[in-house]
């Protein structure tokens, strides 16, 4: 497919770029997260007949603005907005039920039927208050000698932890209450052991009773769920990614990272679907680069152009509120993350944040102590990306509103250029281009269309 852009040469039919007309389709954060995917997987739900989670938990967090109305999910698929679509939350992924009965409760306005629409695996984790109270212990902890993480506090890594240490809870156990209650009682005093976290464990006990009856039609195993969609070539699956690729607990920027896999051969283990399932990955990526939480940051920006992106990109989190950190598009941690997740197209979010700038800066290349780097190669060590030096390129900017484009003819001049120079820079094409919040703000990068 020629994306309108340039002429980057790719290997996979038309419709694969876009991820619009493929059988099964992904959408994963390319930076650091909070690139939008939301947005684009909203999009996508209104042609899939199920969307899928497979990673993360409630620290995750997508907004949608759908004429007009605005949705904040954390755990639930953003295919819930198409009344069509059935959606999956993984085997990989941790689940806070309170979180889950929360965001179903919102929705009973748009679908008093939602819940009907859900479906939850068996074997994924069940994520407690407990959790909760743990993370933000141990980020206190932390704090005190200057080493916070940064996390959301939603327990994703202590519900992690307690999967790795097999003394957690899965979502299936609730359909054998007798022996949970054992189980969560065991779970509970471990906790308070290790801790020091009191826990009302008879009311415990009895608030999962209650959930247990709401949510036991709705537990399954997925995996034969999921199996069957892909044995109906008529069927469209799409999944969902949470986090992002430089957040992933093997390849980000350890330990500022997440507690799970969000990169794509997490979409096999937390789904339980084999590599050959997957047709077409999208990477969404902002036309800037923000991150959450503490780290290193080649490109930040702690100047005016820093504030610019913050207030005219609306830069606070969806979880937790705080303020992210902005910075120039980075050449090198998209390559990185294309060795990861091996994108069929790119989708380049909020270009309108852009606008206002008299130039634009893009990273190009890495140099540490006066070597560049090799492509594809991103340092693996916290005290190595620190040193890094960021090479970079300047195109110019524009002044013009580009809030009601909806094709690549209609942006300026200097806005296509932009693109284009990414597009040749990342060696993938771009697909899909969003101008702004709303649904009707993202277009397909095709003349014409």
């Amino acid at each position: 497919m020629s994306s309108g852009l340039s002429s980057v040469k790719v290997d996979a039919p038309e419709y694969g770029l876009a991820g619009d007309k493929a059988s099964f389709s992904v959408v994963l954060g390319a930076q650091w997260g909070d690139e939008g995917k939301g947005k684009l997987v909203d999009i996508l739900a209104q042609k899939a007949d199920i969307c899928c989670r497979f990673n993360g938990g409630a620290n995750a967090g997508h907004t949608l603005v759908v004429e007009g109305n605005k949705y904040a999910f954390h755990l639930l698929p953003c295919g819930m907005i198409n009344k069509g679509c059935q959606n999956v939350i993984g085997n990989g992924v941790v689940v806070h039920v309170p979180t889950l009965l929360k965001e179903l409760e919102a929705l009973k306005e748009f679908d008093p039927d939602a819940l009907k629409r859900v479906w939850i695996s068996s074997r994924a984790s069940l994520l407690l208050d407990a959790h909760q109270t743990v993370d933000g212990m141990l980020e206190a902890e932390a704090d005190k000698t200057g080493k916070m993480i940064g996390t959301t506090k939603r327990g994703i890594g202590p519900c992690y932890s307690t999967k790795c240490i097999r003394n957690g809870l899965r979502m299936g156990d609730l359909l054998h209450f007798d022996s949970f209650k054992l189980k969560l009682t065991e779970l509970c005093e471990w906790l308070g052991k290790h801790y020091s976290v009191e826990v009302d464990i008879p009311a415990e006990i009895k608030k999962y009773e209650e959930y247990a009856a709401i949510l036991k039609d709705q537990i399954t195993d997925t995996v034969t769920m999921t199996h069957k969609y892909l044995k109906d070539p008529s069927k469209k699956i799409l999944v969902e990614g949470a986090n992002a690729a430089l957040l992933d607990i093997d390849f980000g920027t350890y330990p500022y990272v997440t507690s799970s896999s969000t990169t794509a051969g997490c979409i096999m283990t937390g789904l339980g679907v084999p590599p050959k399932a997957v047709q077409v990955v999208v990477g969404v990526v902002k036309a800037y680069v923000t991150r959450v939480g503490a780290g290193p940051f080649p490109t930040e920006q702690i100047n005016d152009v820093g504030t610019h992106l913050q207030e005219v990109g609306h830069e606070y989190g969806t979880t937790t509120g705080r303020r992210r950190r902005c910075g120039w598009m980075d050449i090198p941690m998209l390559h990185f993350s294309n060795c990861l997740n091996g994108y069929s197209s790119l989708n380049i979010t909020k270009l309108d944040v852009m606008t206002g700038l008299e130039t634009i800066k893009i990273g190009v290349a890495y140099k540490i102590d006066g070597k560049e780097l090799e492509e594809g190669y991103f340092p693996d060590h916290l005290e190595d990306l620190a040193k890094v030096e960021v090479v970079y390129e300047e195109v110019p900017g524009w002044k013009e509103d580009i809030s009601k484009c909806r094709t690549i003819a209609d942006l300026p001049a200097n806005a296509v250029n932009y693109l284009k120079r990414l597009e040749e820079l990342c060696k993938v094409p771009i697909s899909w281009i969003g101008v702004g919040a709303d649904r009707e703000d993202m277009f397909l990068a095709k003349e014409g269309m």
